[in-house]
């Protein structure tokens, strides 16, 4: 919403500087331009996306395209500031929408038809234990992300997000050192050993086995096993390029672990790239961090710069001869990016839509060239078992489900945060134990986020494993916890679960693109059911998971069924 949009004169060709930075380059380059004309004039005029059009010699109809599908991009005139208010899972228990309508007042008001600020409803922006939280773009200067916000004075000026992150009971592991705001430097952290060790005394083929060894498999919900992703990298042909892309688009509501990992400790999560690089044979990487994190993309981006000056990363890293280049790409708000091939298409340069599969990325991935592509949580792993040995890291958790595991809390908690367990803890223990308890009669817990199931309160003695949640049916996923308590009417939980998909679908299948928001406009009209929703719903949710093209639609109704599998009354 638009409260009051400011002058529309903009400085003639102000573009063109950056426009001549990227001479030379092509489409790939197509997100990071975009970006920079945004930031510093506000939005993208024709002007400007002419000038990139002839500069990356990309059609203008396709630059259109791309900055259409993108939700963080605008071709219209926006106010000098933009104000971006979570209204998913755990913001919208803390009243999120409330307080946009009461920020929507206070500033018409306080503007009274001069003012130059937008106000928009946003999803999840990964800051679920500051809830409610926002994003603030002020044109000129870098976006913040922070929370709680309370007031519009809140919202128009930067909080500090109070720490969220607590350690389990035992030494840990993935967050050591990880403090509130604070950032783990090169000299914290170490001259990477790890990689040290590898580059002086393993093979690549030596790294693939020591990982294999260890268990350790994907931490962003899908679990497959690293090491066995790696090793399939090698089936190519050797004179092909071969890319490492790290998937930091993590939007799944609920989910904020691989923030606090990006924004505490981002050596931990470069050296695992590095290592990562080495194990598969490539030179090059990509690190994809969401949009909705610019703090990550500028931890990330200084702990690359810090590691270059140390001859840690770049041209013959250590003297061994190894070279390894890594570049950011900031994303501009689709969760589908989070799905690797339509990350692919982003960095590319084009809409997310993501690819029909087979082929998997280990033979035509980025640029069509052999990709390993892993989550943040399962790189910052590496460097631990690679330094350490594959039974350290075994140690911890189950024969199945080894080594630590990052769990992101928020809701009805008395401490949300970012837990480091070791799986086979019972759900009890994390939340009445490491979260303070639960806020009141527990009603339900949905695990997994967005496209996760829900537990009923005799459930929580499950151990937190993937395998022990999978045999009740229900799912580990990235590690997300929401909790809800009695106070809350499901139907409306159900409501924002069937917005966000139908936000965020891509719209490339048709079961998916119609299949949301049909899902949607059965959940909007749940007080006043139509007979036979509840079966419709059913129906619309199954064709769904077997028809859809990728996870986002196949799992776009897993939440849904499960409440109405567990909650039979909750909608006739």
């Amino acid at each position: 919403m638009n409260v009051n949009a400011s002058s529309q004169t903009q400085t003639m060709h102000s573009w063109d500087a950056l426009c001549e930075r990227y001479q030379g380059r092509a489409r790939e380059a197509l997100l990071p331009l975009l970006w920079e004309i945004q930031t510093q004039e506000g939005y993208l005029s024709p002007e400007a996306v002419r000038a990139v059009s002839q500069t990356l010699r990309v059609p203008e109809a396709d630059i259109y395209g791309v900055i259409g599908f993108y939700t963080l991009f605008h071709d219209q005139p926006t106010g000098d500031t933009i104000v971006r208010l979570c209204a998913d899972q755990s913001c919208g228990l803390a009243g999120s929408e409330a307080l946009y309508e009461t920020l929507h007042q206070q500033l018409e008001e306080k503007q009274g038809g001069g003012g130059s600020i937008t106000l928009e409803h946003s999803t999840c922006l990964g800051l679920c234990e500051h809830a409610p939280s926002t994003l603030v773009s002020r044109r000129g200067e870098p976006d913040i992300a922070y929370g709680p916000v309370r007031s519009l004075d809140d919202a128009l000026g930067e909080l500090p997000n109070t720490p969220g992150v607590v350690a389990a009971g035992y030494p840990a592991v993935l967050l050591a050192g990880v403090q509130g705001k604070r950032v783990e430097t090169l000299a914290d952290y170490g001259d990477y050993a790890g990689l040290r060790r590898v580059l002086e005394t393993m093979t690549p083929q030596d790294v693939i086995a020591e990982v294999k060894a260890s268990g350790l498999i994907g931490r962003g919900g899908a679990a497959f096993p690293t090491g066995v992703k790696w090793e399939s990298m090698w089936a190519n042909p050797p004179e092909r390029p071969r890319y490492v892309v790290c998937n930091a688009d993590e939007s799944e509501p609920g989910t904020f672990k691989d923030r606090v990992l990006m924004e505490g400790r981002p050596h931990l999560l470069l050296e695992g790239i590095l290592l990562s690089g080495y194990a598969v044979g490539a030179q090059q990487g990509y690190l994809f961090i969401r949009g909705e994190f610019p703090e990550s993309a500028r931890r990330m981006q200084a702990a690359i710069d810090e590691a270059a000056c140390a001859g840690l990363i770049g041209e013959n890293i250590m003297g061994t001869g190894y070279s390894f280049k890594l570049e950011v790409r900031r994303g501009a708000g689709a969760y589908i990016c989070g799905e690797e091939t339509a990350l692919f298409e982003a960095i590319e340069g084009k809409r997310g839509f993501p690819r029909i599969k087979p082929p998997f990325p280990t033979t035509h991935g980025l640029f069509g060239a052999p990709t390993a592509v892993n989550n943040v949580e399962t790189l910052c792993a590496v460097p631990g078992i690679l330094r350490h040995g594959a039974a350290w890291f075994k140690q911890w958790g189950t024969e199945r489900s080894t080594g630590t595991k990052l769990v992101s809390v928020s809701g009805h908690v008395a401490r949300p945060g970012v837990y480091e367990i070791a799986p086979g803890v019972p759900l009890r223990t994390l939340l009445t134990e490491y979260c303070g308890g639960v806020r009141g009669d527990l009603q339900a817990v949905l695990m997994g986020g967005a496209s996760g199931t829900f537990l009923s309160p005799d459930q929580i003695d499950v151990p937190l494993t993937f395998e022990d949640l999978r045999a009740i049916g229900s799912t580990f996923g990235s590690g997300s916890v929401i909790v809800y308590n009695a106070t809350v009417d499901l139907r409306d939980v159900l409501r924002r679960l069937g917005r966000f998909f139908q936000h965020e679908s891509c719209g490339k299948c048709f079961p998916c693109q119609l299949g949301t928001q049909r899902q949607l406009e059965i959940l909007n009209r749940a007080e006043a059911a139509i007979p036979g929703d509840r079966q419709r719903l059913i129906d619309i949710g199954l064709t769904m998971t077997e028809a859809s093209l990728c996870a986002l639609g196949q799992t776009a109704a897993s939440a849904v069924l499960s409440a109405l599998e567990k909650w039979p009354d909750l909608i006739p």
